[in-house]
């Protein structure tokens, strides 16, 4: 008797109903590499139907822990993803779902799943095991299967990260190669922009930290706009293919992942002609009250055509030691809104600790532009733009805080000078 057929009569002598009356079946979902522009691995997911009726995939698992037969479906549902993946030899990665009954005793689970790669002539090192980091209140079991794991081969992922109780320490001590942002954290970001600001901030933080970021649950051309954005090296979901069997006459996946990509790069085109137009324009503006004011101009005066521009707030001057002179100058309806703020009156406070004010100071001909931060003026996102300029026979610094998130939904990149 081989291998499968074993563990199969295995599972039906142990499982009671219903379900060992249940006939399984693999679908396949791509995942897409946007860099390489092709289809780099296939999530493996079950479906189950009895006497011909479909069963909600949670409700068999629901079933399997009610009957205490999580770890033994979950091993039938690896061999039979391996078996029907390795009949199609897809060149490509296989992801696989572990539930965390699995990681309970680590050298039998991994041990199935070297066998069943050996029966199906697949290495260890194409199999990508998902993991979900808090699913399991055994930190140290999750940490040992993952050790075990990488030293037989398999690679590792962690799935779902963002929901629940994710937490950096214990991602970190992982140490997956790829990790999976849940697909609600894409959700939000279509219709939050501190959402997508998080966001783009969590894939940049997981890159650095050595880890694949794949984005899942892309169904829209917005999502994938957004997904794409933030650098995530992998994409899923249904807007690039739905699960489905692997024996199944498919379209070019990879053909239509192109297509969904040279859409977003058309967007993409669109909106940087847009951008350019208002960096142009904001960059005139802000040379010409650079000359007036030194020309000995008022700054309110000097300012007042920069103050139209949409998304600028405040300008003010600072001297060769980071001190404010005087006021500010600001847009009308800040002036005339803003409420009572002991921070806003900003008159000789010193900001030589800030990056815009050094930056202007060692590259003087330019209009330097910080990153996005906190102002203490408003409490609002914000970045600063600031050139050295010469008045009344002194070096001095000109300052220009707008709101970036006033402009194009957020989205505008700014470059580190004009």
């Amino acid at each position: 008797m081989s291998y499968v057929a074993s563990l199969k009569a295995t599972f039906n002598r142990t499982t009671r109903q219903p379900l060992r009356d249940y006939d399984y079946t693999s679908v396949f979902q791509p995942i897409f590499s946007p860099t390489h522009q092709r289809l780099v691995g296939y999530e493996a997911l079950m479906r189950a139907n009895r006497d011909g009726e479909a069963i909600a995939p949670l409700e068999v698992f629901q079933q399997a822990e009610a009957l205490h037969q999580t770890e033994c479906l979950d091993r039938r549902l690896q061999s039979l993803h391996i078996r029907t993946f390795t009949q199609h030899q897809p060149d490509t990665w296989l992801f696989l779902n572990i539930s965390p009954a699995n990681c309970v005793q680590p050298e039998k689970a991994l041990a199935h799943l070297e066998q069943a790669c050996l029966d199906h002539d697949l290495h260890p090192a194409q199999v990508v095991l998902e993991l979900v980091e808090t699913a399991t209140d055994n930190k140290a079991q999750l940490l040992d299967f993952v050790q075990r794991a990488r030293a037989w081969g398999f690679q590792i992922a962690v799935d779902d990260f963002g929901i629940g109780d994710s937490n950096f320490e214990r991602v970190w001590q992982l140490e997956p190669q790829i990790i999976k942002i849940d697909r609600s954290l894409l959700v939000n970001a279509e219709v939050h922009q501190r959402a997508r600001q998080l966001l783009n901030g969590l894939v940049s933080l997981i890159r650095e930290s050595g880890s694949l970021v794949l984005i899942e649950g892309i169904e829209t051309p917005d999502q994938a706009r957004i997904a794409l954005a933030t650098g995530a090296d992998l994409l899923q979901g249904f807007l690039f293919g739905y699960p489905t069997p692997l024996d199944k006459p498919r379209t070019a996946p990879e053909l239509d992942f192109a297509e969904h990509l040279a859409v977003v790069q058309r967007h993409n085109r669109q909106a940087d002609y847009q951008h350019s137009g208002y960096l142009d324009s904001l960059r005139l503006a802000v040379l010409e009250a650079c000359q007036r004011i030194a020309g000995h101009d008022i700054l309110a005066d000097a300012c007042a055509g920069l103050l139209q521009l949409r998304g600028i707030k405040r300008c003010f001057i600072l001297d060769a030691d980071g001190i404010q002179q005087g006021g500010l100058a600001s847009e009308t309806r800040v002036r005339h809104t803003t409420r009572f703020n002991p921070l806003y009156q900003s008159s000789g406070a010193c900001w030589s600790h800030r990056e815009y004010f050094r930056r202007a100071l060692e590259q003087p001909g330019k209009i330097n532009v910080s990153r996005p931060y906190v102002a203490l003026p408003d409490a609002v996102r914000t970045i600063t733009l600031s050139a050295s300029i010469t008045r009344h026979g002194t070096t001095q610094v000109f300052c220009v805080d707008l709101h970036p998130n006033e402009l194009f939904d957020g989205q505008l990149d700014f470059p580190d000078s004009l």
